[in-house]
């Protein structure tokens, strides 16, 4: 099992190579890993993922989102042994969330979010736009387990679907335990209002989009300032969402659907420089798993 500093390391460390497009190139972070048999939902003792794929630059082309594609989504799980569970894993992500097949309950708890402003730096991935914090963001707590907040990114349109429905935009927030389990809260967005902490992002987005240079400081950020708005939420076991598709991560997608402007979106996607309209894998089957929406038994949320 690879030591937490190195998973960390390999989960963040995804960039473009400088002064170069990529058309529709995508990257992934630098994980693997096979499925191990479904564990009870949510079990205290989910199985460790293991992350130790080394990525080097010219591997960070070799995927991407196109449907018809050699290197689509379609055929991720040929392209390297490593990633099989992309094409053969039972528990993979996104999911449709769909209503008639959720199990309600209230007895999950709260999300606990213990977070802590720290300095972070912009990321251009080649696929995404990550925010990586350098210091001690905080946590979130599940089921006994702390997981330590590492980054959070951004897909448009969402990956996860509700009822069916994509929405416009998607952010994932990283968590990762010392043991290296991996947890992460996804959040949807519709076209509206424009979303603060987006809006507090602004010029160092623009500054991205401006230049190929691929790493921004973005100075201290809260990310207690990433807003949920809700106690309730979706919580199931899956997966990555891009290659290698590593399983056993442990999803909470928050139910209340947020507001970001069109510009927004766009400049998300704008500042990668891919020259694609879209970063989101299709949605895969949900297999034998369950799906937990997560309602207080008060009626004051």
């Amino acid at each position: 099992m690879a030591n937490s500093s190195f998973i960390s390391t390999q989960l963040l460390q995804s960039r473009i190579p400088e002064k170069k497009k990529l058309p529709t190139a995508k990257k992934f972070d630098p994980r693997h890993g096979k499925a191990s048999n479904p564990a009870p939902l949510f079990d205290h003792f989910l199985p460790r993922s293991c992350f130790a794929y080394h990525i080097s630059r010219k591997d960070e082309a070799e995927f991407n989102y196109d449907p018809n594609g050699e290197k689509g989504p379609a055929n991720w799980g040929r392209i390297h042994p490593e990633w099989g569970a992309c094409s053969n894993g039972s528990m993979q992500s996104p999911i449709d969330l769909l209503s008639e097949r959720v199990d309600v309950v209230s007895h999950l708890g709260r999300l606990s979010r213990s977070y802590n402003p720290a300095n972070a730096t912009l990321m251009n991935r080649g696929h995404d736009m990550m925010l990586k914090w350098e210091g001690a963001a905080g946590s979130i707590e599940i089921n006994g387990t702390e997981y330590l907040l590492k980054q959070c990114h951004w897909h448009s349109p969402s990956e996860h679907t509700i009822n069916g429905k994509r929405l416009a935009l998607e952010a994932h927030m990283v968590h990762e335990s010392l043991d290296g389990r991996v947890a992460v809260v996804g959040i949807l967005y519709m076209i509206g209002r424009p979303d603060s902490f987006l809006s507090s992002l602004r010029k160092q987005l623009q500054s991205v989009a401006g230049t190929y240079e691929r790493d921004t400081v973005a100075g201290v950020v809260d990310p207690r300032n990433i807003k949920i708005g809700s106690r309730k939420y979706y919580r199931y076991i899956g997966s990555l969402t891009i290659p290698p598709c590593t399983e056993n991560v442990l999803w909470t997608i928050v139910r209340k659907v947020r507001t970001a402007t069109r510009e927004q979106v766009r400049m998300l996607r704008v500042a990668v420089h891919d020259e694609s309209d879209t970063n989101a894998r299709p949605i895969q089957p949900i297999n034998s798993r369950t799906v937990k929406l997560f309602r207080p038994e008060d009626k004051d949320d």
